[in-house]
């Protein structure tokens, strides 16, 4: 039986889009009407991008964690949730029913409680991609305590941004974290983190890795250790909170075009209907299939296609601990062969990574339990495209190429597996409710196909971010002071005569490295703190793997004149302040910056340089010193 908001043929695409924009407010409360709340909202929507302000489903009670586990117990009890798969291939994988994922989120749920969480309160969750991430995500959604999940590979500077600005009371984390052939001392980089965060007064640790950390007597409390007090009670029902339609659910940082990190803030009603609905949609999941996202869940991701679109779906969602190409690169094929994987959801970086590998690694391996195949995290190639649809897919598979950001909650332009149609390269038609368009740079529609634009969506939707955590003029400036009674993605596109979308990448200073958005200034103000530079502009390149990668232009007036390993201490700067994934790939000394008489870096000239396309600099005369452009093309990284 396909899930009643199913869009199963091209006609039906077509008849509930065109419902979906004559009539949102009756087409959304109609997809609502298929989940659990507690009360029935007053309104469906109220908005308006001015100010800008947007809710859904006004005063309506729910809790977004009956809708993932308690509704699904009396069909589902017994059926698979989460499969977990190790990072070490040799290590058991682990199978959670939904019955034990309700029973280990109450009791979790009761520890937090215990230590004082309440409904409102921010907490910090930096662990490894193990299962008590999930449960210690909707353990924090249960009680109402809005959770901020931080991406393992973040340095002790990204935690202390992330938990300064939302000041958390709890973290949650590991003793450390197994990736590939690399063990990350989790809990060692949060100690440091907390040198600076007072506001947080517990930590909860889960013993994964068994390295030797040191407890904080007061502050750090074992996981094991804490459900034991709990279990000892007998009896643990952690009855879930009633939630407002509007109440935050999590807060989710995301770089910008400044320095510091933005809290993308997103609300329980809307965001999980709309998780669900886009993900049994674009997917075309039927029941009882696998469904496999590489994410990391410190990603939004993660959060939408791992775990809150699949379980409020009744899906089992595969985790996986390692990463693509350990201890071999034919580690995906392998997990797909041995759980019988259904959907796999992949982002371009690592498909490109595994095709430098050959085709070798697909000998003995069968994948033809296979049914759809995804792309997620930037604009897919053709020759890519291609080459999962051949040697992963068999040329059997669709491969829905998804668009959609932190901002939007959930895919916003995207073909349906086997519905609508595929393209090479193109994320092809919006999903219903998605009021997508194209602007000149003066806000002007462009209605004509086989033209490129601004992305903007005109109309609201019920995933979309509600604010920026502490800043809602930081909310306004970036998301709708371009363009007047639009949200601007910061992202370019052109339609094609069919008019199919195809994204063409950021217009901003927003770089997308492996799928993943770093910020220009953030990565400027970690090399401008060494203390030899005196001032640094980064731009973004194509690479062949990550999608886009780091090209830094340093002024630097130290002594060390042995470039490699300048190099390596600027790189292991960055790292420490963000994290390994923001390294420059190149990095070139310059004596100056082109710049505007007024003192504005012009990253565009940059930009072309760090690209090659040395032609297309344009009228660089006007510049303070048009002399330092000729010398940073002679010194040029190649």
């Amino acid at each position: 039986m396909p899930y009643p908001f199913q869009i199963q043929t091209r006609s039906d695409y077509d008849q509930q889009y065109a419902k979906s924009i004559e009539d949102p407010i009756g087409f959304w409360s109609e997809i609502a009407s298929h989940f659990k709340f507690s009360k029935k909202w007053d309104q469906v929507l109220s908005w308006n991008f001015k100010e800008p302000r947007i809710k859904w489903f006004e005063g309506a009670k729910l809790n977004i964690t009956e809708n993932c586990i308690d509704r699904h117990l009396e069909s589902k009890m017994d059926q698979p949730a989460i499969i977990w798969e190790a990072n070490d291939p040799l290590e058991n994988e682990r199978i959670i029913t939904y019955k034990e994922l309700h029973q280990t989120v109450c009791e979790f749920a009761a520890v937090l409680k215990r230590h004082g969480v309440q409904k409102g309160d921010r907490v910090c969750i930096y662990m490894g991609m193990i299962p008590e991430l999930v449960i210690a995500m909707l353990a924090c959604a249960r009680i109402g305590a809005i959770h901020n999940v931080v991406f393992g590979g973040f340095s002790a500077q990204s935690l202390i941004d992330r938990i300064q600005d939302a000041q958390v009371s709890c973290v949650i984390s590991c003793d450390g974290a197994f990736r590939g052939p690399k063990t990350i001392e989790l809990k060692a980089i949060v100690d440091e983190a907390l040198l600076q965060c007072p506001t947080v007064k517990t930590q909860i640790v889960y013993q994964r890795t068994h390295s030797k950390i040191n407890m904080l007597e007061g502050r750090d409390f074992w996981w094991h250790e804490e459900l034991t007090k709990i279990n000892s009670l007998h009896s643990v029902s952690t009855a879930p909170e009633p939630m407002d339609a509007e109440d935050m659910l999590f807060i989710l940082y995301t770089s910008g075009s400044t320095g510091k990190p933005k809290g993308v803030v997103h609300t329980c009603a809307g965001y999980m209907i709309y998780a669900c609905y886009s993900f049994v949609n674009v997917f075309q999941y039927k029941k009882k299939q696998i469904h496999f996202c590489t994410a990391d869940i410190g990603w939004i991701t993660g959060h939408s296609y791992i775990v809150y679109g699949p379980l409020c779906a009744g899906a089992t969602t595969l985790l996986y601990e390692g990463i693509p190409t350990w201890p071999d690169p034919g580690r995906l094929w392998d997990i797909i062969d041995k759980f019988q994987v259904n959907i796999l959801y992949t982002a371009p970086t690592a498909i490109r990574s595994l095709m430098s590998f050959g085709e070798t690694w697909f000998e003995n391996k069968k994948l033809d339990s296979l049914k759809v195949l995804g792309s997620v995290g930037e604009p897919i190639n053709e020759e890519a495209w291609e080459w999962y649809s051949e040697h992963v897919g068999h040329s059997n598979c669709p491969i829905v190429d998804t668009w959609w950001q932190t901002e939007t909650g959930g895919i916003l332009i995207s073909n349906l597996a086997g519905v609508t149609p595929q393209k090479p390269s193109f994320a092809t038609l919006p999903l219903p409710g998605i009021q997508a368009c194209l602007v000149t740079d003066d806000g002007q529609e462009i209605s004509e196909h086989e033209i490129d634009g601004f992305l903007c969506i005109k109309f609201p939707w019920p995933g979309m971010l509600r604010t920026t955590y502490g800043d809602h003029e930081r909310f306004r400036k970036n998301y709708f002071d371009r363009f007047e009674d639009l949200y601007f993605s910061g992202d370019g596109a052109k339609r094609d005569e069919n008019g199919l979308y195809r994204i063409t990448g950021r217009v901003d200073d927003v770089l997308k490295i492996s799928g993943h958005r770093i910020g220009t200034a953030e990565v400027e103000n970690a090399v401008n703190s060494l203390e030899d530079v005196t001032e640094s502009a980064v731009v973004g390149y194509p690479h062949p793997i990550k999608g886009q990668a780091i090209y830094a232009f340093v002024i630097y007036n130290g002594t060390n004149s042995n470039y490699e390993q300048l190099k390596a201490g600027i790189n292991e700067h960055i790292q420490t302040h963000i994290g390994p994934i923001a390294k420059a790939d190149k990095i070139q000394i310059v004596k100056g910056l082109p710049k505007t008489r007024s003192g504005k870096i012009m990253r565009r000239i940059l930009r072309k340089i760090a690209c090659g396309e040395l032609h297309e600099l344009g009228d660089t005369s006007t510049l303070l010193d048009p002399g330092v452009v000729d010398e940073i093309i002679a010194n040029r990284i190649i």
